[in-house]
């Protein structure tokens, strides 16, 4: 028989008291974009949100009713909800849940998508799949900055992927613009430590900042803002191995401050700037072997 205090259930007592606190933690964002990290161990009443609103499950079991039905978002499943779509929220176990979420505003997917009407995903859970991880790679850190070029990035992931999953005709994929992305390469390498906004990438290429974006992916393997900050990263190892301090070499290299450069110089490379910098440092070259060595006469 389970155990009481003055009419309480003593074990739900003491897990109630032990578990952590419901928390919701904002990241960066800029125009038409919003990122957060929740847990959550109590419940959402009905509500709606005029965004989009695209998360991920990374702990714990969440559940939700939307459209009318109860449904399940597990880790690593996306959940995806409209604009104006009433929906509450709860954890399915007692453990509570966790989960990363991106809020979009709908006219940023409109302009992505060149004006086509908004698409409509039915099911607002989906399993990990092809379609997903580009996505989900954006609530990898809510802190990174977002700059003007990854905020079109961003439209762009998001616009392609509720359009594949609402299962509309799939985007005429336009022969590639070698010269538009051509220029914006050839600029973004020698302005790499500048804040180059979308509009300039436009007047230097003549063509829209959505199409710069996808066609710098087919065209390169990246998008034009992981291809600047990759640059950033080769002047700022410059920088660091010539012996300039870290913050200053951070600086120069265009990024926000140290820890903006750290994160992304450790993503990338393994190792963080000063542990590069000590390794490069304690470098020197190996003694030849004996069999190498010339006799003296």
């Amino acid at each position: 028989m389970q155990g009481t205090l003055w009419g309480f259930d003593a074990d739900r007592l003491e897990r109630s008291c032990s578990r952590r606190p419901d928390s919701i933690r904002f990241g960066t964002g800029t125009l038409g974009l919003e990122r957060a990290e929740v847990y959550l161990s109590s419940a959402f009443e009905p509500h709606r949100h005029d965004t989009y609103a695209i998360g991920i499950t990374t702990a714990g079991v969440q559940t939700f009713r939307y459209r009318g039905s109860r449904r399940v978002c597990l880790p690593g499943q996306l959940h995806i909800l409209h604009p104006d779509e009433a929906h509450d929220g709860a954890a399915g176990t007692e453990d509570g849940f966790s989960y990363r979420i991106i809020y979009i505003a709908p006219e940023l997917i409109r302009q992505a998508l060149d004006g086509d009407a908004l698409p409509f995903v039915a099911n607002p859970v989906q399993p990990p799949t092809s379609t997903t991880p580009y996505v989900a790679s954006f609530l990898e850190s809510i802190d990174e900055p977002i700059s003007d070029l990854a905020r079109v990035e961003i439209a762009v992931a998001v616009a392609d992927t509720l359009r594949r999953l609402s299962g509309g005709p799939a985007r005429r994929r336009a022969r590639i613009d070698n010269r538009a992305v051509e220029l914006a390469r050839d600029y973004l390498t020698s302005h790499a430590g500048e804040q180059t906004p979308a509009s300039t990438l436009e007047r230097i290429t003549g063509a829209d900042r959505f199409t710069i974006a996808r066609h710098f992916r087919r065209a390169f393997g990246t998008s034009p803002d992981r291809y600047r900050t990759m640059r950033r990263l080769a002047l700022a190892r410059t920088a660091i191995e010539s012996g300039l301090p870290l913050a200053r070499a951070a600086a120069e290299a265009g990024f926000a401050d140290q820890s903006h450069m750290t994160r992304q110089f450790k993503k990338t490379y393994g190792l963080t700037p000063g542990h590069w910098a000590t390794a490069v440092a304690a470098a020197v070259l190996p003694e030849p072997c004996p069999s190498q060595r010339v006799a003296r006469r």
